[in-house]
């Protein structure tokens, strides 16, 4: 293995440092703490897991956060009313749906009754659209993540070639319209590209979020390039236990690659580390306050 691992969770731990700070300065100097509100849908067990670990480290930031639980068997219209109070809460500055939804729910209508100012995930097409014609915005946090990971090996990434392997609303596409943000030039590729190894062979940076386990391998990868795999799959363990690989195959890629992410320990912290900075930027926004100035900046 010859490519440097890039530690995602100590980033996201300095990242967190950061935000708990400004989380303090405006609860002492401006009167208010940020408040956070996660809105869970249904008995999904991962779902729950994630939501639990967001407000965790949203209270550890010194911050207020609130769960929401609700019935499976909900009404889009009583979801829909839920998200009109946390709209018209003073004290939530940041609101979160956790996907997915239950079947009877259409998820862009409940997207889109979020306030864009209150919109941390950054899905709202408000925030889609300033995000594409490079306005600032709330930014979805896992394209937010990566950049800053590849920040930790490159100065800039300004002339790079950049391949984004995913054009999901959540990733790829607003990764893609980050990476133009910072001058790289930019190919998105997926499941239906004709010769995709080729065009990762190109990347300088390859970003990888296709869902599909350890789906890059070696020969996909140019000597030196940055990888970063955004990629959670549970694949079995041969034990009867399920592991976690990413959609990079990790062991050989590290051999050519000048440096990769692991899963787990790479976007997955930097996501919600974000959040927590999606947070801190929204109640700024809101209250009308100087917003904190971090590495994830993309405008």
């Amino acid at each position: 293995m010859s490519a440097r691992i890039i530690d995602g969770k100590a980033l996201a731990e300095d990242l967190f440092t950061k935000v708990a700070a400004e989380a303090a300065r405006l609860t002492k100097d401006h009167g208010f703490t940020p408040g956070l509100a996660v809105v869970l849908v249904g008995n999904n067990p991962a779902s729950g897991i994630y939501v639990r670990s967001k407000s965790m480290r949203t209270v550890a930031a010194g911050m207020r956060a609130t769960t929401h639980k609700l019935s499976e068997t909900i009404t889009e219209a009583e979801l829909l009313r839920t998200i009109q109070q946390l709209n018209d809460d003073p004290t939530v500055h940041g609101i979160l749906v956790q996907l997915p939804l239950p079947r009877q729910i259409d998820p862009h209508q409940v997207i889109a009754a979020i306030d864009p100012a209150k919109d941390v995930d950054g899905f709202h097409p408000l925030n889609a659209g300033r995000l594409a014609i490079g306005l600032p915005a709330l930014v979805p946090c896992t394209p937010l993540g990566c950049i800053a990971l590849a920040r930790t090996v490159h100065a800039s990434l300004s002339g790079l070639d950049a391949v984004v392997i995913g054009r999901s609303n959540i990733v790829g596409k607003p990764l893609a319209q980050l990476l133009l943000g910072e001058n790289a030039t930019v190919t998105v590729a997926h499941s239906r590209t004709r010769g995709l190894p080729a065009i990762a062979r190109r990347a300088d940076l390859l970003f990888v979020a296709v869902g599909v386990p350890e789906l890059v391998k070696r020969n996909w990868i140019k000597p030196g390039a940055t990888v970063v795999d955004v990629g959670i799959n549970r694949v079995p363990a041969g034990d009867g236990k399920a592991r976690v690989v990413g959609d990079v195959a990790f062991a050989e890629v590290a051999e050519v690659a000048g440096a990769i992410t692991p899963v787990p320990g790479g976007v997955g912290p930097m996501t919600i580390a974000c959040l927590m900075l999606n947070t801190v930027r929204a109640a700024c926004a809101i209250a009308g306050v100087r917003p904190p100035g971090h590495e994830t900046d993309h405008d």
